[in-house]
């Protein structure tokens, strides 16, 4: 009796129910939790502005796109496990869901370590294709090789606090992110302020901070119950439960790389404007990434909500679902942008002294944040499309309004208007063409996919 009444305070109830409050209790621990990380890991940036140089900052700053580049295939792949498993949740097939924990945390360690080799081989070729400035340069490498060491435990966190979401639990990965950002936070001012070691204790602190999270995540699924608890002696690779991970995620993670291989390109313009103005994009990519965190929570939120109730056969609550998250999404996001775009020169000043570096922050934030909430259209209806199966053609479409574009623009309009302003300008106009196709793909499959379910419901009660 009392296991389950934990299992119920650990757990939202997807199925039944009214969903505003549900989804909100589901979503607000995710953004909390993403946020939380995000202003842990800030601390890098404010820490090595303040404390050390603009081209250690820069350095930390500019190795986002990077470390996206590299690790966003295995990220993609942990929202298949969330989707496959929560599917199977909605449909009661409790031998499944063990074999596709274990599947899933085995794929994450595995990933892990060929990720080291990865990182440490492409880390100082691919900043020298980016034309990283050269007094940022060794800083850069110094950190990524650190970095990368923690990858085992990086995927561990994601693929487990993956599975953790699939049953509802988003509470326990903001405990796992709250005791790891503290320890980071910590070891950042400690290494860099009284052993000088810069760049480099950043990055060491980030690695011990990913360790804990993982430890974290993995002891809470050792002690779930039934088909959910996670097993050293089950860990083994189901080749079914891996291609349907797979079908779904790889499509997920391609995106995200390709997404990845833009931004990438873009970082690339942009450090050709100097360390000042890489500085204070890595300054201002702080708060997108805030707003962003909102819209990432409410995808998750819309990708398991929709799994489990699909699975389950409930189509109208589907849609809801989707009206649901969307909005809600849209109205939190907006709300965070226009913060920070209110404050921008306090909050710029909070990550560096510099009075130049600030400026190209501002400028970053007023040009991006305005807009952020545009994401929200290719990200939720993305999601939704996955949450039904269909993980290909939000990343085909993605790879087309949004990376191809930015590329054509980087090509074209930036060769010819060569300018800070101009090259943000691709950020907006870009999010707005994808979540057009986007949204566009979402309402025609889902009325072809509802209608042909519903038809065969009605087939078999009749």
């Amino acid at each position: 009796m009392e296991a389950s009444k934990k299992q119920t305070i650990k757990r939202v109830d997807m199925l039944h129910g009214s969903l505003l409050d549900r989804l909100l209790l589901f979503a607000l621990p995710l953004a909390v939790s993403s946020i939380l990380q995000q202003l842990f890991n800030s601390v890098d940036v404010a820490v090595v502005g303040h404390f050390a140089s603009n081209q250690a900052q820069a350095a930390v700053g500019c190795n986002g796109p990077v470390i996206n580049l590299i690790i966003n295939l295995f990220v993609g792949i942990s929202v298949g496990a969330n989707v496959v498993i929560a599917s199977y949740i909605g449909q009661k097939e409790k031998e499944k869901v063990s074999q596709t924990i274990h599947t899933a945390m085995l794929v994450a360690i595995i990933s892990g370590v060929f990720l080291i080799a990865v990182g440490l081989l492409i880390a100082r070729p691919l900043l020298i294709l980016m034309d990283t400035p050269e007094d940022v340069l060794e800083y850069a490498i110094r950190y990524l090789h650190i970095y990368f060491l923690g990858m085992p435990f990086i995927m561990i966190y994601n693929f487990g606090a993956a599975i953790l979401r699939s049953i509802g639990d988003s509470k326990r990965p903001l405990y796992c992110l709250l005791l790891s950002g503290v320890v980071n936070a910590g070891l950042n001012l400690f290494l860099v302020i009284v052993f000088h070691l810069d760049v480099a204790g950043v990055a060491i602190a980030t690695v011990i901070s990913n360790i804990i999270s993982a430890t974290m995540v993995w002891y809470f699924l050792t002690k779930e119950e039934g088909e959910m608890q996670l097993s050293y002696k089950k860990l083994a690779v189901t080749k079914s439960e891996l291609v349907k991970i797979l079908r779904i995620g790889i499509p997920a993670g391609l995106q995200g790389m390709v997404f990845s291989v833009s931004n990438v390109c873009v970082q690339s313009v942009l450090n050709s404007f100097g360390s000042d103005a890489v500085a204070g994009s890595a300054v201002a990519i702080n708060y997108e990434y805030f707003s962003f965190f909102i819209i990432s929570a409410f995808n998750q939120t819309a990708v398991t909500f929709t799994s489990q109730n699909y699975g389950a056969g409930q189509y109208e609550r589907c849609k809801k679902i989707f009206r649901l998250t969307f909005i809600s999404s849209i109205l939190f996001t907006i709300c965070m942008s226009l913060t920070f775009v209110a404050g921008r020169y306090f909050f710029a000043s909070l990550f560096t002294p510099d009075s130049n570096v600030v400026e190209y922050a501002v400028t970053r934030m007023s040009y991006i944040l305005l807009f952020n909430f545009l994401t929200n259209t290719y990200e939720i209806g993305g999601a939704a499309l996955r949450g039904i199966g269909y993980s290909m053609t939000p990343a085909v479409l993605t790879v087309f309004g949004t990376c191809l574009f930015r590329l054509l623009w980087i090509y074209t309009v930036c060769r010819k208007y060569h300018s800070f302003e101009v090259l943000l300008s691709v950020y907006p106009v870009s999010w707005a063409i994808t979540g057009a196709a986007v949204l566009t793909a979402y309402f025609v499959i889902r009325k072809k996919v509802f209608c042909k379910k519903e038809g065969l419901q009605q087939s078999r009660t009749e």
